[in-house]
């Protein structure tokens, strides 16, 4: 007979949840970039929908995965870290600076912004708003940020979530960074709207959290320390400002996004990989009908990266260019990449994608080459450090221990 005993285990009144002495409606994720992070009972709410589990199906670094094998995190963890991070951050300023009038209204807003900020991306992430969507529908000028607008007020109503219409649209103006509804909760706290995605300059839990996932995941090392400047923050002039001893922190962490574009993001086989994903959607487009998915968030909603595997599945002659162009990259038979070109600065106004573009190409190849414009695909990339010419830094207030409730900017000699 045996002497086995099962151990005992308790649960709080929500199913499945284990009780814990840090709060009994608390659940627990083990996350490898922030360690053990805590929701309450609200935002478990939100993340238990299918809006939000939708996310477990969309690799965060889109075709990256198809190169760098680290890079199979999904937009699933990542939008869970931008919600601890966005949660942290406004706690510490309702605990730190009373005199802000942060209420808990604020606090539960902000949060639920920060894990729902990418509830619209497609499949492929950055890919599908930037090439696949303006290949298919040129001049809609959709973006995934009014995506996650729609699949919000699609989660609320889905799910009953107890949120009033006021809360809604200000969520839905968090996650773009800036007040666009009428009314006093968006038009007051303005440094809130700083917080998962910074107009300003950039600097926000959304690029702490994928910076730090990014590199965690591809092997590359960073010394930008984000939970540093999260402690050395407060709220100036209605800005996230910083000490004035972080502005090195700050360049380290444009300079790791900088190296994140050139390495990863950029990388040519990935971009080659990219392209025949465009081509095989676009391909597929009268059967599939992405763009119509655009305006209809139950269909959305089915919408990620599987649509290669739906694609490979299908048996019908409709698809069966886009199955052939999905086995070439399959077998690795990818684009052929030719050559890559620095533009220096004083060149940009002469030589521009009227001068340099496929029909150029193609007039100077050579005699046995027998190109054609549908051979040649040209991509140009702006890199900089988020703000284009400028120094994102310059945006960025600082304050000093002398003196805490002034904020000033650091100039980049200083």
């Amino acid at each position: 007979m045996s002497n086995f005993k099962p151990l005992a285990r308790s649960f709080s009144a929500v199913e499945g949840q284990p009780t814990s002495p840090l709060g009994p409606t608390e659940k627990f994720f083990n996350d490898p970039l922030h360690g053990y992070i805590a929701f309450d009972s609200f935002c478990t709410g939100v993340i238990d929908t299918p809006q939000f589990q939708r996310l477990r199906y969309l690799k965060q670094l889109g075709a990256s995965y198809f190169v760098f094998p680290g890079a199979s995190h999904n937009r699933f963890e990542h939008c869970l870290g931008v919600g601890y991070l966005a949660g942290s951050l406004v706690r510490r300023f309702q605990e730190s600076q009373p005199e802000l009038g942060i209420t808990k209204r604020d606090v539960r807003c902000v949060q639920v912004a920060g894990l729902c900020h990418d509830l619209g991306h497609g499949p492929f992430s950055h890919l599908f708003d930037s090439t696949i969507v303006p290949r298919l529908s040129p001049g809609l000028g959709w973006t995934h940020e009014q995506g996650s607008q729609m699949m919000f007020e699609y989660m609320v109503d889905d799910n009953y979530l107890d949120l009033d219409q006021q809360d809604v649209r200000f969520i839905n103006d968090l996650i773009v960074g800036k007040p666009t509804s009428q009314g006093a909760q968006s038009q007051e706290k303005l440094f809130l709207f700083d917080i998962v995605a910074n107009q300003r300059n950039g600097v926000d839990v959304d690029k702490f959290d994928y910076l730090g996932r990014d590199c965690y995941n591809v092997g590359l090392k960073s010394s930008c320390d984000s939970s540093r400047l999260m402690i050395a923050s407060r709220v100036i002039d209605d800005q996230i400002c910083y000490h004035h001893k972080e502005v090195y922190n700050l360049y380290d962490m444009f300079h790791t996004r900088f190296s994140l574009f050139k390495r990863i993001y950029t990388h040519r086989v990935e971009s080659a990989i990219e392209l025949m994903i465009v081509d095989a959607l676009v391909q597929a487009e009268p059967e599939l009908q992405l763009i119509e998915a655009l305006r209809d968030p139950e269909r959305y909603l089915n919408l990620t990266d599987d649509i290669l595997r739906d694609i490979e599945r299908s048996r019908g002659p409709e698809l069966a260019s886009a199955r052939a162009l999905l086995k070439r990259l399959r077998r690795r038979d990818l684009y052929r990449f030719v050559d890559e070109v620095v533009l220096p600065g004083h060149l940009r106004g002469t030589l521009t994608k009227r001068h340099i573009n496929a029909e150029a190409v193609v007039a100077h190849q050579g005699d046995n080459a027998h190109l054609t414009v549908d051979d040649v695909t040209l991509k140009w990339y702006n890199l900089n450090f988020g703000k284009n010419d400028e120094n994102p830094v310059d945006s960025i207030r600082f304050y000093s221990k002398f003196d805490d409730r002034r904020c000033f900017a650091v100039p980049q000699d200083a």
